[in-house]
């Protein structure tokens, strides 16, 4: 109890020390994305209007979060419409999705920096009837500060790698604390559990991937034609959620193997990246366009930046290849569910560490073939482009590895109505 305490003051004084450099990051962040510079007081704690019905508060830290928690926030809203839905973020981009994605169905804010200060300024202010945290987004003074409050919290959809739970058990008293004090943990799969009742988390339940259960934006279907009409009659190879370093090695690998009339689609992952990944291709020659300029690719061109926000399922329904960013260096790999969902084959690299269980089934089952590298994401993609028969094989083996992985949203739901009917 001691310890843990010592540990708990330790955390929160280094919080403090670290203050100015938060307070720099967020104004340098500001001037690349300049929704860091959009309600600042929220991040310390201080909001405007006052929630008129019960919270029900749901905490996605960015774009990947926002998108996941969308079928559980839909069935909280319909299962419990005396009840308002929060919904915090903490990355502008997140924010930014969750205004498209949501509107005026949640109240949207920024979740507090993990000051005490801050934690209790916001529970003070919304008084959630639940917390909903998706994924691993613990803070210990906020997991603290909700026990205080009697606030239930549920982590959902909650993800650990073996990397990150070695790096929770450098702090175990703070971690064991924190964990300790959720009131549900719905994991993804049994790895996730056991590793999550290692640090501490109580009655952890498999309740499998909510993403599974994410549904195709209406608005996807007319972006598809849009696309394709800029395409024109041309086989897309596109590289989705590409990450730093990653555009440059697969140019390099399409430079000994050119597509031929097919057409490479690069879309980064963040959209301070976006001039980035255009200085790139200007300074190797490589002609391209804007997805921005809503232009026909000309027959010259090989090359469309997607340089465009929300538009990721369009992306995916629109190519014939698709390529999962951040799998070719080690940033774990972006979600690899949006493109069999999509019912494009998908392409992944050797690191997969935020999506290991999903890519390894989906491997298995067809629906995603594993490289090594990019030349080998190079001739996969060609082969693929050249054979319809193995896209369509692919593409059914993607659609049936979502169907049977869904249900994890509801399964989540009747988890948060348990606690909200205490």
């Amino acid at each position: 109890m001691i310890w843990r305490i010592v540990w708990e003051r330790g955390y929160t004084l280094i919080l403090w020390l670290a203050l100015p450099l938060v307070l720099a990051r967020l104004y340098l962040r500001g001037r690349r994305e300049p929704g860091y510079r959009h309600h600042i007081a929220e991040r310390f704690g201080r909001y405007r209007s006052r929630p008129r019905k019960p919270i029900i508060w749901v905490h996605a830290v960015s774009v990947g979060e926002t998108r996941a928690a969308q079928p559980l926030v839909k069935l909280l809203g319909e299962r419990h419409p005396e009840c308002e839905i929060l919904i915090t973020q903490m990355t502008a981009s997140g924010r930014d999705t969750a205004e498209r994605l949501y509107g005026g169905e949640a109240t949207l804010a920024y979740l507090p920096y993990d000051y005490p200060f801050a934690v209790k300024r916001f529970l003070a202010h919304f008084r959630p009837r639940l917390g909903v945290l998706m994924e691993t987004e613990v803070w210990f003074n906020l997991v603290r500060g909700c026990a205080r409050f009697g606030v239930p919290l549920v982590l959902a959809n909650a993800r650990l790698s073996e990397k990150s739970a070695r790096g929770y058990e450098t702090v175990a008293p703070l971690a064991r604390a924190a964990f300790g004090r959720l009131s549900a943990v719905a994991a993804q799969t049994n790895a996730d559990a056991q590793r999550l009742t290692r640090l501490g988390a109580r009655a952890a339940e498999v309740t499998g991937n909510i993403k599974f259960d994410v549904a195709q934006p209406p608005q996807a279907l007319a972006l598809v034609a849009r696309l394709r009409q800029c395409y024109g009659t041309r086989q897309v190879f596109l590289a989705a959620s590409t990450r730093e370093g990653e555009e440059a090695l697969l140019l390099d690998a399409l430079a000994k193997q050119p597509l031929g009339a097919a057409l490479l689609l690069i879309v980064p992952r963040h959209p301070q990246r976006f001039a980035e990944v255009a200085r790139l291709l200007e300074q190797r020659g490589i002609a391209f366009v804007r997805r921005s300029d809503e232009a026909r690719v000309p027959a010259a061109c090989g090359v469309m930046l997607g340089d465009s926000l929300g538009e990721m399922a369009a992306y995916y329904a629109s190519c014939d290849v698709a390529l999962i960013g951040g799998s070719l260096l080690p940033y774990g790999a972006q979600n690899l569910i949006e493109a069999c969902a999509a019912g494009v084959p998908a392409l992944i690299g050797p690191s997969t560490y935020n999506f290991a269980h999903a890519a390894s089934e989906a491997v298995q089952s067809g629906a995603a073939c594993a490289v090594a590298n990019a030349s080998e994401a190079v001739t996969e993609a060609k082969r693929l482009l050249a054979d319809k028969a193995a896209r369509k094989a692919m593409s059914a083996a993607g659609l049936a590895f979502c169907e049977a992985h869904r249900g994890a949203s509801v399964r989540v739901a009747a988890i948060c109505d348990r606690l909200l009917a205490r």
